[in-house]
């Protein structure tokens, strides 16, 4: 009601179980956003859950519960982002980001997302770009410099993709 921005104008980020958030979010409601920043996301949900050899598994499953129980495999399979993306569905403009030495969101996570949303998106979706970091575990760069860096990539595909880019040249 108070028009405050349009979907053209507005974006969404989350890392880790915040991307599996936004995954969720444009899995619903795509029309809603322009541009989503996916950092580190935990999208394969019950991929990753019903492994019980990853770290910290276990120990979740009195949190977000043990999918190789039925009544929790198929509650997480609702609102998994990889298993809802929808065929011919305008998806907003996507940035998935992963590091090759995360313990907790493995880098063929945010992969396998960026393939599925490539797969199925409507041909006028905006794009879907995969960035992995090859020395980076769960928190990014721990170098000053480096995660600086890092988060001018995110802003600046941001503010591009959002027709802000070169504003003032």
């Amino acid at each position: 009601d108070r028009k405050m921005t349009t979907p053209m104008q507005l974006s969404c980020e989350g890392r880790s179980a915040g991307g599996l958030l936004i995954g969720a979010a444009i899995n619903e409601a795509p029309e809603l956003f322009k541009f989503a920043l996916m950092g580190v996301p935990f999208v394969d949900v019950v991929c990753t859950m019903i492994d019980a050899t990853i770290p910290l598994t276990v120990v979740e499953w009195k949190e977000w519960g043990n999918p190789n129980e039925k009544k929790y495999h198929q509650y997480m399979m609702e609102y998994s982002p990889i298993n809802n993306v929808r065929e011919g569905v305008k998806y907003p403009s996507c940035l998935l980001t992963g590091g090759l030495h995360d313990p907790r969101v493995q880098y063929w996570e945010p992969a396998k997302h960026a393939a599925e949303l490539r797969h199925k998106a409507s041909p006028d979706s905006g794009p879907t770009c995969l960035k992995i970091d090859m020395a980076a575990g769960h928190f990014s760069a721990s170098d000053r410099y480096k995660y600086l860096r890092e988060l001018s990539f995110d802003y600046a595909f941001l503010l591009d993709q959002l027709g802000l880019a070169g504003i003032g040249k």
